[in-house]
């Protein structure tokens, strides 16, 4: 088994898995605020441990290879550093061969939302770099996991 750092979580529906990550001095900006690019790898960290909890780890890399198409980011509040943030993901749409990942970073300690985000990836053929279809032994098994919330087409 591998050792996992999130886990299935149902604090905050509809999301249904949160990692957790701290904020280091260097994720600082002059402000003593987090940089807002550094919430990126927070979502991106969340992001893998969502897919190694549903064994879909070794979907980012090989002959077929997910890519970013589009980022939507809102700040809702400043995070500094040594805060615990609770980073919470979600599958909310596939594709044919796109994938939408919702993100919401919590501060642990007040419970406060500091950031949330709309990721989009799609699935590309490594060597043409065009996009083909999203497998369906990964449809399912998000589909799974998710339930309900999940929109296809």
């Amino acid at each position: 088994m591998e050792l996992e750092t999130g886990r299935p979580s149902d604090r905050r529906p509809p999301f249904r898995y949160s990692a957790l990550a701290r904020v280091w001095f260097s994720d600082t900006d002059a402000q003593g605020v987090v940089y807002y690019g550094r919430y990126l790898p927070y979502f991106d960290h969340a992001r893998r441990e969502y897919l190694r909890h549903l064994d879909l780890a070794a979907q980012w890399h090989g002959d077929e290879q997910f890519v970013m198409r589009a980022l939507e980011v809102q700040y809702e509040a400043p995070a500094v550093f040594d805060d615990l943030l609770e980073i919470f993901v979600r599958t909310s749409r596939i594709g044919r061969s796109s994938i939408t990942n919702e993100c919401a970073a919590y501060r642990v300690s007040d419970d406060m939302l500091m950031c949330t985000a709309r990721l989009t990836v799609v699935l590309i053929d490594a060597t043409t770099r065009k996009p083909i279809a999203v497998p369906s032994d990964y449809r399912q098994a998000v589909a799974a996991f998710e339930g309900d919330g999940l929109a296809g087409g």
